[in-house]
């Protein structure tokens, strides 16, 4: 479980006081009644009553959304879901907030709500981007194209899906930078975690290795490196043959299959052991030199 910041505990604290005084403060100084969810009246009470719902509303869902964040299951469809909860939470309060208190301060809602229809059907296509981020994020969810924890690429940026919201999916790459996307523009998706993936090496050999001797001891070198690193490696690394006869060197190339997230270390340990298992045979790996000549000037 990682770990909680103390700000987070501190508020959580002063939400769960806020709860547990300010709902029974209400009923038994009778500001809250059963009638005054039915047929709220105005009357000098009803500021007092505004504050007490605002507080216990707002205490309610950050107690919920910590609740949930508390919560880390393996699975990525679970995690999925708990996210968009959280998300929807949010929403949910603020218009709970906005419909009681109207209610409390003696408006009729429904009423509003009845007279509001032309101005809503307004707002609607003025918010159409909105809608469509809110509309693809619920269908995303739906048909389980991503989920919290697989790296997915978008664009050209690559990263773990950190959190799914109703408007905006959050993705974050191995740098740790988060690229905030709107639901409605996650197109093209490439889901790296629904596909094998493979760490990939080319190394350079000189023109006058004895090829023969050394791919018959490829073998040998491939299995060391695999009981080394079992923990990054699936199998053990695979010889795919000559890929290049360069200006400097002949190009050896090699995979292994590894997880997503352990792509790139799969890469770097492969680069070294196999520097490091070519020396040991005895195999020296070029660079680059010139060669200059020195021509006599009559």
């Amino acid at each position: 479980m990682e770990k909680i910041k103390k700000s987070t505990i501190i508020r959580l604290i002063i939400c769960a006081a806020l709860v547990a005084i300010l709902i029974p403060v209400g009923f038994l100084t009778k500001l809250f009644t059963a009638a005054d969810f039915g047929n709220v009246k105005f009357n000098l009470s009803n500021f007092l009553k505004l504050i007490i719902m605002v507080a216990t509303v707002i205490s309610l869902e950050t107690i919920i959304v910590f609740v949930l964040g508390l919560i880390k299951p393996n699975n990525h469809r679970a995690r999925s879901i708990i996210s968009i909860v959280s998300s929807v939470l949010k929403y949910v309060a603020g218009i709970v907030i906005f419909c009681w208190g109207l209610t409390i301060i003696g408006v009729n809602v429904s009423t509003i709500v009845a007279s509001l229809g032309i101005a809503a059907l307004i707002l609607g296509f003025s918010a159409e981007s909105l809608i469509s981020d809110m509309v693809t994020g619920a269908f995303m969810l739906f048909e389980n194209e991503y989920n919290v924890g697989d790296i997915v690429e978008v664009s050209g940026f690559r990263g773990t899906v950190t959190s799914i919201g109703l408007r905006t999916t959050c993705i974050t790459d191995p740098g740790g930078n988060v690229k905030i996307v709107n639901n409605s523009s996650m197109k093209n998706i490439l889901n790296r975690s629904d596909k094998p993936s493979r760490s990939v090496c080319e190394i350079a050999v000189p023109y006058g290795t004895d090829f023969r001797k050394l791919e018959s001891e490829i073998p040998d070198l491939m299995q060391r490196i695999f009981e080394a690193h079992p923990e990054i490696m699936k199998q053990p690394p695979v010889y795919l043959g000559i890929n290049e006869l360069a200006d400097s060197g002949v190009i050896m190339k090699f995979v292994v299959e590894v997880d997503e997230n352990n792509i790139f270390s799969g890469n770097r340990i492969l680069n070294h052991d196999l520097l490091l298992g070519f020396k040991d045979l005895g195999v020296e790996c070029p660079f680059p030199q010139v060669d200059v000549h020195n021509i006599p000037v009559n």
